[in-house]
């Protein structure tokens, strides 16, 4: 992730008056800002369909100066009355760490709606990743994306001779089919080859040699 974040980020402070903060999004030419407190804390996020209907709201009509980008349907908002960025902002928004991987960010903006995580280390915002970032990663070539899985992950991970696992990777998606001594060995490869840059998604085909013994470690422990 910190590859690809941007760290040159526009923010404001809980205190910023809204029209000002109609006004970063504008001159930044970004969807939201991150509300931060003097030690760069995350305290909050504004998108502009948080601040669409308090501005509507506050200017006369036919005078607005500053129009969202790509948002049709103004929705009512929750804080109509808000004068501050503290007043408006969401308190919870969605994020990430920077050690999480492209694949991860993609997925977490998928299941949750949203097209921007801010990334923080201790609470501190260190950088923003949006969709357009992401894509520098899944344009990745194929053949670069099965040398990562073939080296890091089956060679070097988990020491498994290649000709034990045929890796095909068409548009992003690694089919991975084989067998490998345990079934921990195959839930490990394959959560592995998930967090691999790059990949959209894995077909999983492997077979294994033997069950896995009850005081099998969790594979959720073996990837911390």
């Amino acid at each position: 992730m910190a590859d690809v974040m941007t760290t040159t980020v526009a923010s404001v402070s809980a205190s910023t008056p809204v029209q000002d903060v109609a006004s970063t999004l504008f001159t930044a030419a970004v969807r939201a800002v991150p509300v931060l407190d003097a030690d760069g804390a995350l305290l909050g996020v504004i998108s502009e369909a948080d601040l669409l209907p308090v501005i509507a709201a506050t200017e006369p009509s036919g005078r607005r100066w500053w129009r969202p980008r790509h948002i049709h349907h103004v929705v009512p908002s929750p804080h109509p009355g808000a004068r501050t960025a503290g007043e408006l902002m969401s308190a919870a928004p969605i994020t990430i760490g920077p050690d999480a991987t492209v694949a991860a960010a993609a997925r977490l903006m998928r299941e949750r709606g949203v097209r921007w995580l801010p990334v923080l280390v201790d609470a501190r915002l260190v950088g923003v990743v949006g969709r357009s970032d992401l894509l520098t990663v899944f344009l990745r070539p194929d053949a670069e994306i099965r040398s990562d899985v073939v080296r890091d992950v089956l060679a070097e991970m988990l020491m498994v001779s290649p000709e034990r696992v045929a890796v095909d990777v068409a548009d992003g998606v690694v089919t991975l089919t084989g067998e490998l001594d345990t079934h921990v060995d195959a839930e490990v490869a394959v959560a592995m080859v998930h967090r691999v840059e790059g990949v959209v998604d894995v077909v999983d085909r492997l077979t294994w040699q033997v069950a896995d013994r009850p005081e099998t470690i969790p594979v959720r422990d073996l990837l911390h």
